[in-house]
């Protein structure tokens, strides 16, 4: 953290001064995360029994998904920034409010139109508790070891929580009803609003006087260009990629945000200041995220549909052989990567994690129609641990070039840029398997085969992904060569 901004007194903070109470206060913020990310992991094995239940067309069916993350990635930006503006600690609390209030909508629902509302009440919620967490994290655990703790914590919430969501959904849709998914976070919510009341440190925030932030217009500008971006990606496969459909909301959106940055450059009082972009570690660290979480996204999904439809396995199984994979996800995260950051520094340990992610999709390009989990799949998991080495080490270099008065920006940033590379992982990797799955149909080929040549297809253009964002964070997150300076200081330079 900068010195410049612990002077600060437009964003004060009434930081908790004993360690237990910042120790609550992180165990609130990542219970607000593993409650965003369940959720957006948890449908997904229960989407057959949803369609099965409220009458969902298959074309339909996509917007359980999709109405989250059209209101979850396109909020994220401008929830972050009010959160600086408003205080970060007002913004999470009704993010969580909203979100568990919408959880009970989404768990009563008796039809697709009342689900799908839900679901995108539930993004709007999620979009303002999760813009904002990191930035109160990081202005409570100011010291490079115990903020490094701290960040590896909430971290193990985003690397391990999905696949914790793919057990815990197919659990609760074999055991009791789909509604369940929806309905668990009431308690959870509920619990995280009451000690937050408690845990997390008031904040003024900076207030929307002139040069604080109060840019109407770029709000609109940022949040109508990402969600007409966000939804036409996920429309990809429905439309294609070279369809008028998809190219002209591409090209609206691409035309929204350059207004958006047009404006950021001219206004005197920008929504997004634009010397956050200036630091290599932010820019560099948003970029790399993008790449691994859009290449991920085919281990995430596209495994455990390879589970179900070419091996067989139930929601309950497909869930629990994925359990390994956020097992050694969560070890590395709590229990190692902390400590390799301070020994090794995040540059380090982050190429050493996307290598290991490397190898992950590398070894799917190969799995067989008949494969052997312990041989063929077992591996796999195993080498997951590579996302607990990377993301603690990418969020440190994330938020390591934002001022205070910026932490929440820059949280929101983050958070957004993996929306997107979700969005984009989902759209393009999910066609091409279902373009390659259906000309090896036409050709001839049984399903099982078929289906597993498209997703060979995918896990390679994951790794090719994967590859190219190992090139990004060597070159462009390379530590600064200056006299009397530590890696971390001038990895931010």
């Amino acid at each position: 953290m900068p010195a410049s901004a612990t002077s600060s007194d437009t964003s004060a903070t009434a930081s908790p001064t004993t360690s237990s109470s910042r120790q609550l206060a992180l165990g609130v913020l990542a219970t607000g995360m593993l409650m965003t990310v369940l959720d957006g992991s948890i449908v997904t094995v229960a989407m057959p029994a949803i369609q099965g239940d409220l009458g969902f067309t298959p074309g339909g069916l996509s917007w359980v998904v999709n109405a989250y993350l059209i209101a979850f990635g396109s909020l994220l930006l401008l929830a972050g920034r009010l959160g600086d503006l408003i205080g970060r600690r007002r913004m999470f609390l009704a993010g969580t409010g909203i979100f568990t209030a919408a959880s009970l909508l989404a768990g009563a629902a008796a039809s697709p139109g009342v689900l799908i509302a839900a679901r995108f009440l539930q993004g709007v919620g999620s979009a303002m508790a999760s813009a904002v967490s990191l930035g109160i994290l990081v202005t409570l655990f100011t010291a490079p070891r115990e903020r490094a703790r701290a960040i590896a914590v909430f971290s193990f919430t985003g690397a391990a929580g999905a696949s914790i969501g793919q057990v815990a959904g197919g659990v609760l849709t074999d055991a009791l009803t789909w509604n369940w998914i929806f309905l668990v976070n009431l308690p959870i919510g509920a619990a995280t609003l009451l000690v937050a009341l408690r845990a997390l440190p008031a904040d003024r925030g900076q207030g929307f006087r002139a040069g604080a932030g109060a840019d109407v217009i770029g709000a609109l500008l940022v949040t109508s260009g990402l969600m007409t971006g966000i939804y036409a990606v996920v429309e990809i496969e429905e439309y294609g990629a070279g369809s008028a459909h998809t190219l002209g909301l591409g090209s609206l959106a691409l035309a929204l945000l350059a207004g958006f940055l047009v404006r950021q450059a001219r206004t005197a009082n920008p929504l997004m200041p634009l010397r956050i972009l200036r630091s290599r570690a932010v820019a560099g660290a948003n970029a790399v995220q993008m790449l691994m979480v859009a290449a991920l996204f085919s281990f995430q999904i596209l495994v455990a549909l390879y589970l179900q439809k070419v091996l067989g396995y139930g929601a309950a199984g497909t869930g629990l052989a994925m359990l390994p994979a956020a097992v050694v996800i969560g070890a590395v995260s709590l229990g190692v990567s902390a400590r390799l950051i301070a020994r090794f520094g995040e540059r380090t340990v982050l190429l050493t994690g996307i290598a290991m992610l490397v190898g992950v999709l590398g070894l799917l390009t190969r799995v067989p129609v008949h494969a052997s989990y312990a041989t063929d799949l077992l591996p796999v998991m195993l080498l997951a641990a590579g996302f607990g080495l990377a993301l603690p080490a990418l969020t440190s270099l994330a938020m390591s070039g934002a001022d205070e008065a910026d932490a929440g920006l820059a949280s929101g940033l983050f958070n957004t840029t993996q929306q997107i590379g979700m969005a984009l992982g989902v759209a393009v990797l999910s066609t091409l398997a279902a373009t390659r799955t259906t000309s090896l149909t036409a050709a001839g080929r049984p399903a099982a085969e078929a289906l597993t040549g498209g997703y060979h297809l995918a896990f390679a253009v994951g790794t090719g992904l994967l590859l190219v964002a190992l090139g990004v964070a060597a070159t462009v997150l390379r530590p600064a060569r200056a006299a009397g300076r530590s890696p971390r200081t001038t990895m931010a330079a």
